[in-house]
This record gives structure tokens, C-alpha cells and sequence, in this order.
């Protein structure tokens, strides 16, 4: 049988320390520390792995999880844990890269360790375009701040129209004058810095717009889009974040992913939980949130659902219905029973969840039938060559297939010996009509 040993790895932006735990149970022992440098690592585990079968962990952090698609495409096993989920000693209060590494490695051997899911390289790539928006998005919002209450301070307070940041509330501040050529300067500043913070989520919008229609998720983009109050840039965070959605085995593991369950404190007969754990994908939280504040209207369809529907299977388009009802009757419920708003809204977002899961299982057992289609249609049988000028016969055609005619189902054989009996008639001067078989 052959041996096994348990690598951890302390990643650093500049090194690598490394430490390994042998399946005998003795103490895990360190290697040393080399630069961060793939191939060297690569070089390292191959060194080790003389005899041997690796398998290796790291923490996930900044250094993202290139590393780990690197040690997998050279053929190792490796995963990334969360960080805080990994066993800690309380009492000790020592910490190097020597001591993480040997724990990593001897937490590995006993399974302790909680992987996380380590998306390719494509939905990566559209993770930080969302999240790059969701940056720029904090930032306008921080530009809008600045300038509101520099303007406040100076006893500059809007009071027209409908609310601020319309067109009429940026003519009223561009208009604001001050006795010092100082205060001015500023005003104009900041002025700039919110136009410049909102023409970058303008462009970063419109880069999503694209880079989502030419993804490969697209599918599972549209199904999202079929719910009520997710749009586009929800829809994509949600696809972006969650990628795999047979990761979740039921709709309520995938509610504990984002954070969106009870805490819990209880011991014997006490039973107390609290608000929601917030653990998780904060992002996929953030947008379902959103989106729960739509339920609070009556079920409709609006022009706009109505396009995103038309782009969905009957499927999906029953189970964004049945969220509309249902969403919309526990808002109510939870409405009359005197619960805040806020609380409302996420118990909404809650169960919004549940209907996201399903939306997202729907998509891949229909892009899994769609490949299954194709496969089978790739198996078919090459089109003869009929030329239209020779004097076929339908028993010659019958011969030419084998008699894959007289086979029930097989509609592409008996639609050749039609298009040749077609043939025939056509040569001798006859107006029948040759029709394809279709597929009832």
C-alpha cells in the first residue's frame, strides 16, 4: 500500500513555509521555507512525493488560489481550508509560520480541516469584476458622503424635489457659491470626485453586461433573472459567488453558506437563538437582502420580468412564480404579526434563497439533458449523398441504410428514404409532395 503523507503549507506573499505530518501519527516536522515560487514548490512536492502520495492544504487569503490550481493541474491533492474554521488550542499563545504550517499538516492527517470551494479560473475572473464594481460602488457612496456634509457644515442643506443625487439636486450644488476662493476650490473637488466614482460604475455596468453574455454560466445567469427583484449585476454576483450549486445538497445548507440561519447558544432544556450567523458569502447575502424588499408588493408581472421570463424554460418560469406567491403571503403573515421590517425582510431573503437553489438545480438538469441530446445526435449516422439526378429507388435506399427504416424511432433513416421516393417522383414529372417525418 502505498505511504501517505500530509503537507501543510504557511503561504506568504514572498514565502512558503512547509511542514509534513506522516500517517504513522508521529509529530509533524517542518521542511524548511523557500521563496513563493510555483515551480519550486512543484519541484519540492516532487521530491517528496518519491514513494509516496501527497496530499497538501493551505489557508485561504490573499494569495488567492492559484497555487492550488497549480499543485492540481501537476496532478497533487490539494485543497484550501477556512481559516476560521480550523482548530485552535487555547491555552497556547505562540504563533509562527513554523507552528501553522506543523498544525495544518497534523489537522490534514486527522480531517479536521473544512475545504473550501476553489472556483477555476474563468468565474474568478468574473468574481473580481463584480467585486471591483461592488469597490466602486463603495466609493461613490463615500464621495456622496464627503460632499453632503462638507455642504452641511456650511449650513448648505437641499429641501427641492424628490430626494438627492437627481439632476436637479447636482445643478443646486454646482451652483453653490462661497465668499472663500478655498471652499470653492473643494466644492468643485468633490464635485468631481462623485462624477468620476459614478462614470466608473457606469462603465463597470456595462462591463458586466458584456462579459456576462459571452460567459459560459449564462444559463444559470438567466434562471436567476427570472426572480423577481434580481436583475442582471444580482444575477451575475449570485452565479460569480456560488458557481456549483450541486455543492449544496438542500436549499437550507445553502441558506447556512451565506450566513442567512440563527445563531444558536442552547444547553439542556434552554433553548436560545439569536439573529443570523452572517457567516459566509457576505455578497450573495447582501444581494438577496435586495431583493426581498420587492416582495413586500403584490405578485405581478411587470414588463421588464416579462422579458427576462420569456429567456427561461416553463421550469423556471413556475418556480419564480411560486416564489412571488409565496415571499409575498409570508410578508404579510410576518406583517401582521407586528415584526420589524428588517426582520421581515430577512426571513424573506431567507426563504429567497431556497428559491434560488432550486432555480439553479432546474438550470443544470437541463444543460445535463441538452448534453445528452447532443451526445446522442453526434452519434447519429452520416446523411448519404443522394444525388438528385440518378434514378434512386426506395429499396436501393432501404439497402444503402441497412433497413434502419423498419427500426422504430429512427426518424433520420425514414426521412432519407422519403427525400428519396421524393426524388423519384420529381425526376418522372410528378407534383406529390415529399414531406419530412417529424418528431411528434
Amino acid at each position: 500500500m502505498e505511504q501517505v503523507r500530509y503537507i501543510g503549507l504557511d503561504v506568504h506573499k514572498e514565502t512558503v513555509t512547509m511542514a509534513v505530518a506522516e500517517a504513522d501519527g508521529s509529530a509533524p516536522a517542518t521542511l524548511g521555507t523557500i521563496a513563493h515560487d510555483v515551480p519550486r514548490i512543484i519541484k519540492r512536492m516532487r521530491q517528496m512525493g518519491k514513494g509516496a502520495q501527497l496530499k497538501i492544504c493551505y489557508e485561504a487569503g490573499c494569495t488567492g488560489f492559484g497555487l492550488c490550481r497549480a499543485l492540481r493541474e501537476a496532478g497533487y491533492d490539494c485543497i484550501v481550508v477556512a481559516p476560521s474554521l480550523v482548530p485552535k488550542q487555547p491555552g497556547v499563545h505562540m504563533k509562527t509560520d513554523r507552528r501553522d504550517a506543523e498544525r495544518l499538516a497534523r489537522f490534514l492527517r486527522s480531517g479536521d480541516l473544512t475545504a473550501v470551494f476553489v472556483p477555476d479560473a474563468a468565474c474568478e475572473a468574473v468574481r473580481d469584476l463584480e467585486r471591483s464594481r461592488y469597490d466602486a460602488k463603495k466609493a461613490e457612496v463615500a464621495a456622496r458622503n464627503q460632499l453632503l456634509k462638507f455642504l452641511l457644515r456650511h449650513g448648505r442643506v437641499y429641501r427641492g424635489g424628490k430626494g438627492n443625487w437627481t439632476a436637479a439636486h447636482m445643478g443646486w450644488i454646482q451652483s453653490q457659491a462661497f465668499d472663500h476662493e478655498a471652499q470653492n476650490r473643494v466644492l468643485v473637488d468633490y464635485v468631481h470626485a462623485v462624477l468620476d466614482a459614478t462614470s466608473r460604475i457606469k462603465q463597470l455596468d456595462k462591463d458586466i453586461e458584456e462579459v456576462a453574455d459571452a460567459w459560459a454560466m449564462k444559463p444559470l445567469v438567466q434562471g436567476f433573472q427570472a426572480l423577481r427583484g434580481i436583475r442582471l449585476l444580482s444575477a451575475v454576483v449570485a452565479a460569480a459567488e456560488l458557481v456549483d450549486m450541486s455543492r449544496f445538497a438542500s436549499a437550507r445548507q445553502l441558506a447556512s453558506f451565506i450566513g442567512m440561519v440563527p445563531s444558536e447558544h442552547s444547553s439542556g432544556e434552554r433553548l436560545r437563538q439569536g439573529h443570523i450567523t452572517r457567516a459566509g458569502n457576505r455578497f450573495v447575502r447582501r444581494i438577496l437582502v435586495e431583493a426581498a424588499w420587492h416582495y413586500r408588493l403584490r405578485p405581478s408581472m411587470r414588463r421588464a420580468l416579462i422579458t427576462r421570463n420569456k429567456l427561461v424554460s416553463e421550469a423556471i418560469r413556475g418556480i419564480a412564480w411560486k416564489a412571488q406567491q409565496r415571499l409575498h403571503s409570508r410578508f404579510v403573515k410576518l406583517s401582521a404579526r407586528g415584526k420589524t421590517k428588517q426582520k421581515i425582510v430577512v426571513a424573506i431573503a431567507r426563504e429567497l434563497a431556497g428559491f434560488l437553489w432550486s432555480i439553479g438545480r432546474q438550470v443544470m438538469t437541463e444543460q445535463s439533458s441538452k448534453l445528452i441530446q447532443q451526445s446522442e445526435r453526434a452519434a447519429w449516422p452520416s446523411k448519404p449523398k443522394i444525388p438528385m439526378s440518378s434514378n434512386v429507388s426506395t429499396v436501393l435506399i432501404k439497402k444503402a441504410t441497412g433497413g434502419a427504416a423498419e427500426r422504430a424511432g429512427d426518424l433520420y433513416a425514414r426521412n432519407v428514404q422519403r427525400l428519396a421516393t421524393t426524388a423519384n417522383l420529381s425526376r418522372r414529372g410528378s407534383r406529390a409532395k415529399g414531406g419530412l417525418v417529424r418528431e411528434s
